[in-house]
């Protein structure tokens, strides 16, 4: 399977030139072959405005059919990044996941909210796993901090996903946190991890780019720089059942013992 993670330069509260921005790169990670195309955390607006509730997509009308009609046409799955979505009288950082045939499959709302941040000031937080399967894989989605949060992670790993992707808006002083933790998800969930970053700044954030594919194993397949990009990797699922036959860390698990 073929994925591509976009990484590019979110303009803050600029939604149109972000949508055109996004369009631009399906397009061209399209046309190199992808099989999944994968965005960064809160595209639509980046990490975020003052005025993000007015920005916010209203029950995320325009996203959905934006990326189901570009998945029908390129013949594409998209895991959505996620974008900042108004829902009633709340706010809420959501992931959108379409398959090839532009069908909406998937939906996550992010569940660990940055409290440095105050994202969780005006978010609300989400409250489930998010679990699907594309071209037949099992597949498992998380957004940014929730990547902090290993028993979160082991919980969407213990689903049967082989790969877990990781949209996130991740900040250029803790880089070196982003590289850690990703290889070290994927190695303790014995499964790939497809992590997109957005990169430039936004306000007084800069983001620091570096999205990456993580095999199994903890090798990094593909990882970009700081700059605009797109980063791809052919990943081989036959890894992660070797592996789990060799080291089978689920099969070994104590977890009448773990109280999380």
């Amino acid at each position: 399977m073929r994925v591509s993670a976009i990484q590019f330069a979110i303009s803050l509260g600029q939604t149109d030139a972000n949508y055109d921005m996004v369009e631009k790169y399906i397009y061209a990670a399209a046309k190199e072959q992808a099989d999944v195309i994968v965005l960064p955390e809160m595209w639509n607006v980046s990490f975020y405005p003052d005025d993000v509730w007015n920005l916010a997509d209203d029950d995320g009308c325009r996203t959905k059919q934006f990326l189901a009609d570009l998945a029908s046409t390129l013949h594409v799955n998209i895991v959505g990044g996620s974008v900042a979505v108004r829902r009633g009288d709340k706010l809420y950082n959501t992931t959108y996941v379409v398959d090839r045939k532009g069908k909406l499959i998937a939906s996550y709302d992010k569940v660990h909210l940055f409290t440095p941040g105050k994202e969780d000031a005006v978010f609300t937080p989400g409250e489930k796993i998010n679990s699907f399967s594309l071209d037949g894989i099992p597949m498992a989605s998380i957004i940014c901090y929730d990547l902090r949060f290993c028993e979160w992670v082991r919980m969407a790993a213990l689903t049967g996903a082989q790969m877990i992707f990781v949209p996130a808006a991740w900040p250029d002083p803790r880089c070196e946190h982003w590289q850690i933790l990703n290889r070290a998800r994927a190695i303790e969930n014995q499964c790939f991890i497809t992590a997109v970053n957005s990169c430039g700044e936004a306000g007084h954030m800069h983001f620091c780019g570096h999205s990456m594919i993580v095999d199994p194993w903890g090798n990094v397949l593909a990882q970009g720089d700081g700059t605009a990009q797109i980063v791809t990797a052919e990943t081989d699922f036959s890894v992660v059942s070797d592996i789990r036959n060799r080291i089978n860390v689920f099969k070994d698990r104590q977890s009448q013992l773990y109280n999380v």
